[in-house]
């Protein structure tokens, strides 16, 4: 019987690129306003070679986009002058723009509907916050790789929150849009899982016990058929 449904945050409920991109616009827009030198020495281009060069250079922190996100921003600011507040001044206005995100358009609506049968908790590799995202009130609680030290597919993520809302692991259903980080890693894991295919991509491995459904809505009526 599954008594808990585990979501995926970015892709799944939202897309996270339109996100992230006003999440940047509102950082280079602090930058233009209180350190002017700063911003036009670091264009989007450029901004975003040094993202990904972080990531290259600390894999350690692959789990942790907040840190890697924080640092970006030090690079940038610190050989300026820039303080340690001023990088929290900054980040923090890069990460309210982050939260804001655009749920899909049945998401909300369902996974009000799915808080009545289920619990509902995250297991995310991002760092979106259920607080400023509106979900807290219907989420038992979100589990980051930040807070555990490893990332999806690593099967400790997935116990870790099968232990946080004390649940065997077969009795919780993960969704993700991700083939290797949810779907194979729940598996794993012991946890049941679905795939949200939104894009409806090519996955010939897809083992035939785990549904692809197009949207939340797909996952709503799929559940409705399953014996409890």
């Amino acid at each position: 019987m599954i008594t808990t449904l585990s979501f995926d945050l970015d892709d799944t409920l939202w897309p996270i690129a339109p996100a992230i991109e006003a999440a940047e616009q509102a950082l280079r827009d602090w930058l233009q306003q209180h350190w002017p030198t700063v911003a036009n020495a670091w264009s989007a281009d450029r901004m975003a070679e040094l993202r990904d060069g972080l990531w290259q250079q600390h894999p350690e922190l692959a789990h942790d986009f907040t840190r890697l996100r924080q640092l970006a921003i030090e690079r940038m600011l610190q050989p300026a002058g820039g303080s340690t507040a001023d990088v929290d001044a900054a980040f923090a206005v890069f990460y309210e723009a982050r939260n804001r995100v655009q749920f899909y358009p049945e998401a909300r609506e369902v996974l009000d509907r799915l808080a009545g049968r289920y619990r509902l908790i995250a297991i995310s590799n991002g760092n979106a916050c259920l607080r400023r995202t509106g979900l807290e009130t219907i989420f038992v609680t979100g589990i980051h790789a930040r807070q555990v030290g490893v990332a999806k597919p690593d099967p400790a993520i997935f116990h870790h929150a099968c232990a946080a809302i004390g649940e065997r692991p077969e009795r919780v259903l993960h969704i993700g849009d991700h083939p290797r980080q949810d779907v194979e890693g729940a598996l794993q894991a012991g946890l049941r899982a679905a795939w949200l295919d939104r894009d409806q991509r090519d996955w010939p491995e897809r083992p035939d016990r785990v549904p692809r459904l197009r949207c939340l809505a797909e996952l709503e009526r799929w559940l409705e058929r399953i014996p409890s």
